[in-house]
Order: structure tokens, then sequence, then C-alpha cells
């Protein structure tokens, strides 16, 4: 991998000696891959700035989104809780799910993030505050402060409107688009860009996780502009509905379709290494390995 930049140094508040800050790195994505990701990194000495779409319309953070009218939580939630640096009883707690009543299917994280965010009246302030109290081992952060709507357009022609749609559509995905149109993100979001050593994306749901928030201009304009190396990290296996037959090539190529221009430095995939239990697990799903089909050699 690209080593990140090696102007570090800072001297310390008695101006007599020199030491070295730990390096920045700003991670773009969602759902279960971010939150992986962002658990490895809280133990490392380094700086993480999480930047999590807020486009999600199903489930519990879709309710919550329609009845209360604030960006979706969930995937928020999750990457607070895998870089809490609070004891573990916190994240089985807030990540606990109601199985019963109105409230089947919210987890009190979700609801928590809610109620935060009536007391305080807006939704980045509620995720600052969530961020000091779990003791967040770096920030998560909301790619912008309102609710995103994704709409996919196909390669037949249709459109998609909505994660939840899109997903379920089963078509391959030409373009993706939000709105209403973005065009800056929170100030912390622009000047993380900004101050970062490296700049990761994924693993995460190709379309309605890692690429939402290039879709907000000044994030995608500052990602371009940015002289950091810039990492893509594959998911290990397609999405049913999603990413169906989509080799790592191809993954690639739609990240940087939405971008505008070839960005990435280095790709980390998977050395194809896989228990038949594993792949037949998947297969259930319809899902299969992300492979390299030889394409990535030409770029």
């Amino acid at each position: 991998m690209s080593s990140v930049k090696d102007n570090r140094l800072k001297a310390d508040h008695s101006g007599s000696a020199e030491s070295i800050m730990p390096p920045r790195i700003v991670a773009f994505g969602g759902g279960t891959g971010m939150s992986c990701l962002l658990a490895g990194l809280r133990e490392e000495p380094v700086e993480v700035t999480a930047v999590v779409s807020v486009s999600d319309d199903g489930g519990s953070s879709g309710r919550l989104r329609k009845d209360f009218d604030i960006a979706p939580p969930g995937d928020i939630r999750n990457c607070l809780l895998a870089l809490s640096g609070q004891e573990p009883l916190w994240a089985r707690l807030l990540d606990y799910r109601f199985e019963e009543s109105q409230l089947a299917g919210h987890s009190l994280g979700n609801l928590l993030i809610t109620a935060l965010t009536r007391v305080t009246g807006d939704f980045d302030l509620a995720i600052r505050e969530l961020n000091r109290l779990l003791r967040v081992r770096g920030r998560v952060l909301p790619a912008n402060g309102g609710k995103l709507t994704l709409i996919a357009h196909h390669h037949d022609g249709s459109k998609s409107t909505g994660e939840e749609q899109i997903a379920n559509s089963g078509k391959s995905i030409e373009k993706l688009e939000a709105r209403p149109r973005v065009l800056e993100p929170a100030d912390d979001v622009g000047r993380a860009i900004e101050e970062a050593d490296l700049i990761v994306f994924g693993p995460g749901s190709l379309f309605t996780s890692v690429i939402p928030p290039l879709l907000i201009d000044g994030i995608r304009r500052r990602v371009i502009d940015s002289y950091a190396p810039k990492v893509y990290i594959a998911n290990v296996m397609t999405q049913s509905g999603e990413t169906d037959n989509m080799s790592l090539f191809d993954h690639l190529e739609a990240l940087e379709n939405h971008v505008g221009e070839k960005i990435f430095d280095e790709i980390i995939t998977h050395d194809g290494n896989f228990p038949s239990e594993l792949l037949e697990n998947y297969a259930h799903l319809g899902s299969v390995p992300v492979v390299d089909c030889g394409e990535l050699a030409g770029r």
C-alpha cells in the first residue's frame, strides 16, 4: 500500500521537542463492511474519520426516517459502536433490537439517535454528542445532515427509487444519482478530507453505501483534489440484487465513473482462498467471490 505522508511532525506544547502525530484516515462507506474495518482500525495508532452514507430507507432506519423526518441512523450507529471506547455492555445495549409491540425491529441505538436529534434539533449535533458519549476513538460523521434519496438508472432504461427498491430490483445499475442535490458536506467532513493522509473507500454495498457520499459535489471535488493516497477495499463477495455478475474491475469502474476520473492508488482484495462451506453458504444467498478477470492489468 502507498505510504501516507510523512509530514506528521508537530511541536509539543512546550515547543522543546517534536512528537509524531498519528496518520489521519478518512473512510467512506457503511453497513457491516465499514463496521468491520473500523473495529480493526480502532486498535491501531491512527486517527480515523468515518464518513457514512445517510440514504437508507428500509428496516428500522427507514421507519424512523419516515416517522420522525430524520436522516437514517442505522449505519451510523454501527460505525459508532465499532469505534466506541466504552465497555462492551454499551455495544450490546445500543445494538439491542426489540422484538415485540410497536418497537419491534427497532434497535435501542437507533431510537437514541432519534431522541438526541429531537432534543438537540440537529442530526449532525446529535451524532457529535454521541461521538463524545461513546468515547469514540476517532470520529463518525454523516456524509450530510439531511436525508438523501437514491435513484438508480438501470441499463434497460428503467429507474428504481430508494435503497430498498434498488436492492430488490434485481437489475444492473448504470448510474446513480441523489435527490435533493447536495452541493457541500458538513464543515467537519470537508475539513477531514482536506487534512487526510489516506482516503479509503469500502468495503460495503457498492451502490448504496460506498458510492452515495460521492454524489455530494463538495465531497467528490475534495477527494479528487486531495494529494492523499486513495485505496479501494473491494468486497469479498458480490451482493445479490446489486452487484450480480460484477468483476473486481466492474466494481472499480462503477466507483470511478461516479468520481469522474481514475483516482485509486491501491486496491485491496482477497487472495481467492475460501473454505468450501463458506462458498456454499454465500451461494445460497446468491453471492459469489468478486474476482479479477485480468482486466485490471490494463489500468
